[in-house]
C-alpha cells in the first residue's frame, strides 16, 4: 500500500499522458481544460487504493480509476452549466470560458471517452466494471434532477434529502472504491463491504460540502461561497434550521429563500446566522461524524489486513477534517 498523496502521484502521471490533441479543438480542448484544473482526485484515488487493499497493483486500476475522473468532470461540466456556476476550482468554468453549447458537447463526449477506458480489460472484468459503471451514471443523473426539483419545493424532507446527495455524489465514490476490487478479483462479499464503506464516506464527503459552501474560506474552499444559500439549495443545513427554529426564524429563512437578489452578501449572512443560531451548523457536523463512523463499521467485517483497515480509516479521517 502506498499513501494518498502517493496515489496523486501515480495518478496525475498517467493524467498527464492522457491529453487529447485532436480535432476539432473547441471539443476536447474544454475536456483538458476541466481535467487539469487540479482538484483532490479523490475518486481516482479510491480506486487505486481500493485494488491494492485487495491485493493488486495499483497500475491495474488506472485506466479505471481515469474513466471516474473524466465521469466526475463530465458531470461537473453540466452541473456548472444547470447552475451558472462562475467558478470551479478557483478557475473559469468551461462554459463561462467558452459558451454553454461547447460545455454541453465537450461533457457529452467526456461521458463517452469514460467508458472507452474499461476497454483496456479483459472481457468478465470490462462486464463488471460498465455494470457498476451504468448503473452509478444513471443514478447521478437522477440525483441531478432531484437536486433541481428541490430548489421549486417547499415541502423537500430531510430523508429525500439524503437520497439525493447518495444519488448525486455518494454512488460515485462508492463505485470508484468497488471498481478497485472488481480489478482485484476479490471476494463478491469485499466488494459489497468497501461499496457500502466508500457510499457512507460519499455522504460525509457530501454533507461536509454543503458545510463548507456555507462556512468554508474562499481561498482554500475553490468554489464561490454562499453559492448554495444564492441558488435556494434545500441543503442539509436549510432543513435542519427549518426543523430546530421558532416560526419567526422558520418564515425570515423561507422569505430569504425566496429571494433573487443582485448583491447577495446580506442574504448570506442573514441565512447563516440562523444556521448557527438553529443548531443547524453543529447537527450537520454531527451527522458527518456519524456518517463516517458509519464507513468505519464497514472495515469490521472486511476480510483484509489490519494495516489496510487502518489506512482505510485514516483516509476517511481526513475527509472529515477537510477545508477544501
Amino acid at each position: 500500500m502506498h499513501a494518498i498523496n502517493q496515489y496523486q502521484d501515480f495518478f496525475i502521471s498517467y493524467l498527464e499522458n492522457q491529453k487529447i490533441n485532436k480535432e476539432p479543438k473547441n471539443l476536447y480542448e474544454p475536456i483538458d481544460y476541466i481535467i487539469g484544473l487540479g482538484g483532490k482526485r479523490m475518486r481516482p484515488v479510491l480506486t487505486l487504493m481500493a485494488a491494492e487493499v485487495f491485493d493488486a497493483h495499483y497500475s491495474k486500476a488506472l485506466p479505471a480509476a481515469m474513466a471516474v475522473e473524466v465521469f466526475h468532470n463530465f458531470s461537473l461540466v453540466h452541473d456548472d452549466i444547470m447552475d451558472d456556476a462562475p467558478l470551479r476550482r478557483g478557475k473559469e468554468t468551461v462554459h463561462e470560458k467558452w459558451n454553454i453549447n461547447t460545455g454541453i458537447l465537450s461533457g457529452d463526449a467526456m461521458l463517452i471517452l469514460a467508458y472507452q477506458y474499461f476497454e483496456q480489460y479483459e472481457p468478465l472484468i470490462f462486464r463488471n466494471l460498465a455494470k457498476i459503471f451504468s448503473k452509478t451514471a444513471l443514478e447521478v443523473c437522477e440525483g441531478q434532477q432531484w437536486d433541481v426539483d428541490f430548489e421549486t419545493r417547499t415541502d423537500v424532507t430531510i430523508p429525500e434529502y439524503l437520497k439525493m446527495i447518495e444519488y448525486k455524489t455518494a454512488v460515485l465514490v462508492a463505485a470508484a472504491m468497488k471498481m478497485g476490487a472488481i480489478i482485484a478479483e476479490t471476494s463478491e462479499e469485499n466488494a459489497n463491504l468497501i461499496y457500502e464503506f466508500g457510499l457512507n464516506l460519499g455522504l460525509a464527503f457530501q454533507l461536509q460540502d454543503d458545510y463548507l459552501d456555507a462556512f468554508g474560506d474562499p481561498k482554500t474552499f475553490g468554489k464561490q461561497v454562499g453559492g448554495d444559500i444564492i441558488e435556494n439549495k434545500k441543503t442539509y443545513l436549510y432543513l435542519k434550521a427549518l426543523e430546530f427554529s421558532e416560526k419567526e426564524n422558520t418564515v425570515h429563512l423561507n422569505n430569504l429563500f425566496s429571494m433573487q437578489l443582485e448583491n447577495n452578501v446580506d442574504k448570506i449572512n442573514s441565512v447563516k446566522e440562523i444556521f448557527n443560531s438553529s443548531g443547524a451548523s453543529k447537527a450537520t457536523q454531527e451527522a458527518i461524524e456519524s456518517y463516517t463512523l458509519k464507513a468505519f463499521e464497514t472495515l469490521k467485517k472486511m476480510n483484509i489486513q489490519t494495516d489496510k483497515k487502518e489506512i482505510l480509516r485514516s483516509f476517511g479521517e481526513s475527509l472529515m477534517g477537510r477545508k477544501v
